[in-house]
């Protein structure tokens, strides 16, 4: 009896004491945010089977957390990059053509509140924030993370926007394609480029490798959208990762498959970006990568262990909006079907199910530990 209650009496003791505290959630120091522009599931599916002859080799099908995110805009179920971006990198919906506004902009006509982006709150918190892009830096899906504007096509207010940011210093890394365009905007804001670049910060260099060893914040411009990707992104990691308080890269590819082989190839080229970068910083970097909007692109017949694009040459059907072949047919439009998140690191286990466009801005400052 004495050891029946003994035992009774050290089992109220432990029931007692207090429960341990949960062990907080790792953080994320740094979040890249890889941006497929017209990704959607079809072009990645045909991206591995063309390549590999696989339909699960490329990296991004080995991610360990997946979902599918629907891209309707405010107003429309087929969304294109401003609205789309705008609703990644905002949390917010507003309308096609519409730049981190809120949906009360109609464009070209009036404003919208400015919506806060993931890189603007990294920027008012003092780390260091990029944009890579092989289109144009003035386009749509760059300067959604650090513009806010009521029509995509006004390229000279983007500009000015990039030259005096709301929050911290802006945007501490630019590359991208776009240097034409660059000086067009600024010539017509009265502006040298490369002075006004100077000016807010920006030292504009003629190549990745000019780029200074110890340099904190940089720019670099082309005039082809066939430069490296994965040595841009490189090269930016290598710069902002000065920065002891992390940084916010955003890189985007444009994968819309007007030229069907060479989209292919891009997307396999992307997805070893992505490798190296998770490579890289892990493990205290969020990685994450979906898409905007999907594409109407398919491939609706074929054999395994031959090739996708049989009886067809690179550049092919470029100038036509719709085109059938063998194995693979294609619309040149935007469409409305989910698409692919694909995420690791810190933050990543909140990439499940099926979300909205805009609950991946809430995954990426909840990563951060932001709110």
């Amino acid at each position: 009896m004495t050891a029946l209650i003994a035992s009774i009496v050290a089992l109220a003791t432990v029931m007692a004491q207090p429960s341990p505290a949960p062990t907080p959630a790792p953080r994320a120091r740094n979040v890249i945010l890889f941006l497929g522009d017209a990704a959607g599931l079809p072009t990645v599916h045909a991206a591995s089977v063309y390549r590999y002859d696989d339909p699960r080799r490329l990296f991004l099908h080995g991610m360990p957390h997946v979902a599918l995110a629907e891209t309707s805009s405010a107003s429309r179920w087929v969304t294109d990059s401003a609205a789309g971006m705008t609703a990644i990198v905002t949390g917010h919906k507003t309308h096609n053509g519409v730049i981190s506004q809120s949906d009360a902009a109609v464009r070209r006509v009036k404003d919208g509140e400015p919506l806060k982006t993931i890189l603007e709150h990294a920027e008012e918190r003092g780390l260091s924030t990029g944009v890579v892009t092989n289109s144009s830096v003035l386009s749509a899906t760059p300067a959604a993370c650090y513009a806010h504007v009521n029509d995509r096509g006004n390229e000279v207010e983007v500009l000015r926007q990039l030259l005096k940011p709301r929050f911290g210093d802006g945007v501490d890394v630019v590359i991208g394609d776009g240097l034409a365009d660059v000086v067009e905007a600024a010539t017509a804001a009265g502006l040298v480029a490369r002075d006004a670049l100077r000016a807010a910060g920006l030292e504009l260099y003629p190549a990745l490798d000019s780029i200074p060893a110890d340099a904190r914040r940089a720019a670099v411009l082309f005039d082809d959208d066939e430069f490296d990707l994965d040595a841009a992104v490189q090269r930016a990691i290598d710069v902002l990762s000065r920065n002891p308080k992390g940084f916010f890269l955003m890189v985007e590819s444009n994968l819309h498959a007007s030229d069907i082989g060479a989209t292919l190839d891009r997307v396999v080229r992307t997805d070893q970006a992505i490798r190296r970068a998770a490579e890289r910083t892990k493990p205290d970097t969020l990685v994450l990568f979906t898409a905007d909007h999907s594409y109407d692109f398919r491939i609706h017949d074929g054999l395994k262990g031959q090739p996708l694009l049989a009886g067809t040459s690179p550049g092919y059907g470029e100038d036509q909006d719709s085109l059938r072949l063998v194995n693979v047919r294609r619309d040149g439009d935007h469409t409305a079907e989910d698409v692919v998140v694909a995420a690791q690191g810190p933050g990543a286990e909140r990439v499940r199910g099926f979300l909205s466009n805009t609950d991946l801005f809430h995954i990426m400052m909840a990563a951060y530990g932001w709110k």
